[in-house]
């Protein structure tokens, strides 16, 4: 073994990731947050939802940076960015393609659709029907897709970056509990304070950060960062941390339905991620608590038939209050 592998060891076993992809992780982190500038958790939660292999449902008014986020990452990653626009008329086959015939080949030849790219940016996801909806299923839990009886991989990374407007319902379609649960987790982006609103002014003033952004890694480096997520160590003490938020939440009178064993290895899934991008080769509770909210909120279900999801969260707030934090 030489000499740099032993101190890349050394190194995790002292509790920080190897080098070089610690070294990756800090220059994703860094230029992503040239562009999208002024809110670095958004960011993380972006990054914790790639490096664990995940997808984003991001809900926001328009104009707040969605699109330029999604961009932003693609162009750092050296990856192709699709972006779809959800509307009621959108078919399934819009989103995966469609076979076609060709009278020179005599046979049919498979287009495929938007959705083999590997960030998609699935702009106001809650504007198509439920079965344009649901043919995203397949592909966000799988990463493949089942198109005239043939099953076809997408690339990899593949990440979703999904958007809805909380505030505009008519011509809407709420996106079902199964849909939802494909999402590792749900974030808003919310507006900036004024100094980074007048950071955005400046920095657009003579063009858009977008054409200048440059690759930092590439998509083997990305596979090799979700590798390292897997990796990285989970104590006993952390697991019973999470297996007891999600009992309180199936135990609690104020919610209809509970964390689902999906919805904990998901929690665990993003914590390993969120300690990978503090330079960590083992979770924390606070990886555990930072991220509960946007992991686990949009996956239960209030006994309020009128909830906003605002007594989601007060429900899930008071099951993270309750259980113990291990030492």
């Amino acid at each position: 073994m030489d000499e740099r592998r032993v101190k890349e060891d050394k190194a995790s076993r002292n509790g920080a990731p190897a080098h070089d992809l610690g070294a990756k992780v800090v220059a994703l982190r860094e230029n992503v947050r040239k562009v999208f500038v002024g809110k670095p958790q958004v960011v993380d939660r972006v990054l914790t939802a790639l490096l664990a292999d995940g997808h984003v449902l991001l809900e926001d008014a328009p104009g707040m940076g969605k699109t330029t986020l999604a961009k932003a990452l693609a162009r750092s990653i050296d990856c192709e960015f699709k972006r779809i626009q959800f509307t009621p008329d959108l078919l399934p086959s819009d989103i995966l393609g469609v076979s076609i015939f060709e009278p020179e080949k005599r046979e049919f030849v498979f287009k495929p659709g938007p959705i083999f790219a590997n960030v998609i940016l699935a702009d106001e996801i809650n504007r198509t029907n439920p079965r344009t909806q649901s043919s995203l299923l397949e592909a966000m839990g799988e990463g493949c897709v089942s198109v005239d009886g043939a099953t076809r991989g997408l690339p990899r990374p593949f990440i979703v970056l999904a958007t809805q407007n909380p505030f505009e319902f008519e011509g809407t379609y709420p996106l079902p509990e199964s849909q939802l649960d494909r999402f590792l987790l749900k974030t808003r982006i919310g507006y900036p304070s004024e100094d980074e609103e007048k950071e955005v002014l400046r920095a657009q003033r003579t063009e858009h950060p977008l054409d200048s952004i440059k690759p930092v890694v590439e998509a083997e480096d990305v596979i090799a960062l979700q590798k390292a997520t897997r990796d990285v160590r989970v104590d006993d003490a952390i697991i019973d941390y999470i297996v007891q938020i999600a009992a309180r939440t199936r135990a609690s009178q104020k919610l209809a339905i509970g964390v689902s064993p999906r919805g904990s290895l998901a929690l665990r899934r993003a914590a390993q991620a969120r300690a990978l991008l503090e330079q960590r080769s083992y979770v924390v509770p606070d990886d555990v608590k930072q991220l509960a909210m946007p992991v686990l909120a949009h996956r239960i279900v209030a006994r309020d038939p009128g909830d906003d999801g605002e007594r989601t969260r007060e429900a899930l707030k008071e099951v993270l209050e309750k259980v113990s934090i291990p030492l």
